[in-house]
């Protein structure tokens, strides 16, 4: 059987993490948007799927925020996991997992969960950009898939915390969600570069929307 985490960690090493568009001063800091769109897509989607996930998400969401002095680990995501399933626990899986109706399965080596602590690790490092760290730990988190259940979640929150460390908001974050192939060698470059599209699109439409009227008392 196809092992698709030793096919990511093996694709994961070889990505231009790098060579996305930036330049040296970019993004401009802090990218705060007119709407949450993190916060926006739950109580929207989320909301009309089911209303307690909605409830649990958003939660987890205001952990998050709360959290960003802290580095990504396995332990913080366990913390933000247990809110958004409502459960007392949650561990690193203990077997085999498996997405995309079975088409794709990720392994458990012993040293699995260390290694996703490491990946994890690299999001803090300053000398890739930021949309490629916070790309990259969303796909980490889909492929290593470290919860029997929820990791789209997961990866989502993961992604907006590491932006969140470094002042950027994104007003839209549905473009995220499409499922991606572990196998596809182009797939994480593109990702990266679709987080620096919504950040640029984020900025353009903050910058033109217009001031907020004064509030005049009566």
């Amino acid at each position: 059987m196809i092992d698709h985490l030793r096919i990511w960690c093996q694709i994961r090493e070889q990505v231009p993490w790098q060579d996305i568009r930036h330049g040296p001063d970019w993004p401009p800091a802090p990218v705060q948007a007119h709407r949450d769109g993190l916060t926006h897509q739950i109580t929207t989607v989320d909301q009309a799927r089911d209303p307690a996930r909605a409830r649990r998400l958003l939660a987890a969401y205001d952990q998050a925020r709360a959290d960003t002095a802290s580095p990504l680990t396995f332990g913080l995501l366990a913390q933000w996991q247990q809110t958004i399933l409502g459960v007392d626990d949650a561990p690193f899986r203990n077997g085999p997992a498996f997405a995309k109706a079975g088409r794709e399965h990720y392994g458990l080596d012993p040293d699995t969960p260390a290694l996703f602590d490491l990946c994890l690790a690299e999001t803090e490092d300053p000398a890739l950009p930021i949309a490629s760290r916070a790309a990259r730990a969303y796909l980490d988190i889909c492929f290593f898939h470290p919860f029997p259940d929820g990791n789209a979640r997961s990866a989502l929150l993961a992604l907006t915390f590491v932006l969140a460390k470094q002042n950027i908001v994104l007003d839209q974050v549905a473009p995220l969600t499409l499922q991606r192939p572990a196998h596809d060698p182009d797939g994480p470059q593109a990702l990266a570069n679709l987080v620096v599209t919504l950040i640029e699109n984020t900025q353009r439409r903050s910058d033109s929307a217009p001031e907020p009227k004064p509030h005049r008392s009566t």
